[in-house]
């Protein structure tokens, strides 16, 4: 294989396709990077077996070939290089890397033992615009679960119904879900792994071109262009969701959004991580007051809310009450009660795209 490759593009894919390979893997081969020179452009892979990104640049193909190389130093060495062309050449699993006056030789494997990721069969292809993708990774992904002795909660539900498509994620503690609408005749419900999203994410750009999102069996795919992005779909099944939002409530409150953050932020800096970040909430009439404290001290927020329905007394782990309400952008939301021991529903104010429901910390009354 001879390739001759611009450096800020290489080091570029190069990055892309090693949020595909995971510092944790067994087998050495998949600490490599597959590159393959063939048809006029350069196709770089990286895998886990779980997640698999292929990526394609435009480089001079003046010898089809291919090689595996150690990820990890190959892309320190492309991003250490000068901004100049880049002679790749490769005989025998030896990578000899001319750039100016620098000259490295490496030793690789052969690509004949790097795993094929999944061939496209019985797809079902929908698609999202990037930016609006992007929204939706960053408003439910924190909401999956780290435990994973409940594996389907470590991803994030992708559920198609006539046309409205719901992204869900929840731990148990808290539940996030975004709803779009969206061009399709067929139902889709598949859970989608967090870290393939959250690596996704890191790849897509801010803009409105499409991601095709396509369905196999077992597999999800991502095309966005020159890149693809492979993931294992999580197998089980998905807690009812819809059974825990309720829509009845006693309580509803709207205030400003960057306010009650803000109240919520500065009260949690007292809110003890072995009393489980608690934060205090004392709804009454047209009164929102925020306390926590601990053997150092005290905070006590307290701010003007439009109040309808009862007063409440209630307490949140602050960490998944603040989750929830930085994941929103707009100017006011709307916070629903049903006593102190049962769930709070947030919502945007103007919009009913956007759900989350975080559970209280039971405390006695004596607490607040």
């Amino acid at each position: 294989m001879r390739i001759q490759v611009d450096q800020k593009k290489l080091s570029k894919h190069i990055n892309i396709v090693q949020k595909g390979i995971s510092s944790k893997t067994t087998l050495p081969i998949l600490d490599g990077i597959l590159l393959e020179a063939k048809d006029g452009k350069l196709k770089l892979t990286g895998t886990d077996l779980e997640i698999g990104i292929e990526s394609y640049l435009e480089a001079n193909i003046l010898e089809e070939g291919s090689i595996v190389i150690n990820s990890r130093l190959f892309g320190d060495i492309i991003k250490k290089l000068p901004n100049s062309e880049i002679d790749i050449n490769v005989s025998e699993n030896k990578m000899n890397i001319v750039c100016d006056s620098s000259q490295f030789n490496l030793i690789g494997n052969s690509s004949v033992e790097y795993p094929e990721l999944p061939t496209l069969i019985d797809q079902l292809s929908l698609k999202i615009p990037m930016d609006l993708f992007k929204d939706i990774i960053r408003q439910t992904v924190f909401a999956t679960t780290q435990d994973e002795t409940r594996p389907i909660l470590t991803g994030v539900l992708f559920e198609v119904i006539d046309g409205n498509a719901s992204f869900v994620a929840l731990d148990g503690y808290r539940l996030s879900l975004r709803n779009i609408k969206i061009n399709s005749s067929e139902d889709v419900k598949v859970v989608i792994p967090g870290r393939t999203l959250s690596e996704l994410n890191k790849i897509l750009e801010e803009n409105e071109e499409d991601i095709e999102i396509t369905l196999t069996p077992g597999h999800i795919v991502f095309n966005i262009g020159d890149t693809l992005v492979f993931s294992r779909l999580l197998e089980g099944q998905f807690l009812n969701y819809r059974d825990i939002i309720r829509e009845d409530h006693d309580t509803r409150i709207k205030v400003n959004r960057k306010e009650l953050q803000d109240s919520l932020e500065r009260a949690s800096l007292l809110a003890k991580e072995e009393k489980a970040n608690l934060v205090k909430l004392n709804l009454f009439e047209d009164k929102l007051t925020i306390k926590s404290n601990s053997e150092i001290g005290n905070v006590h927020e307290e701010m003007t809310v439009e109040l309808e329905g009862e007063d409440v007394d209630i307490a949140f782990n602050s960490k998944y009450i603040l989750d929830g309400i930085k994941a929103m952008d707009e100017e006011e939301i709307e916070l629903f009660f049903m006593g102190s021991l049962n769930p709070c529903i947030i919502k945007p104010a103007e919009e009913d795209n956007y759900t989350y429901l975080v559970l209280p910390v039971r405390l006695a009354k004596d607490d607040y």
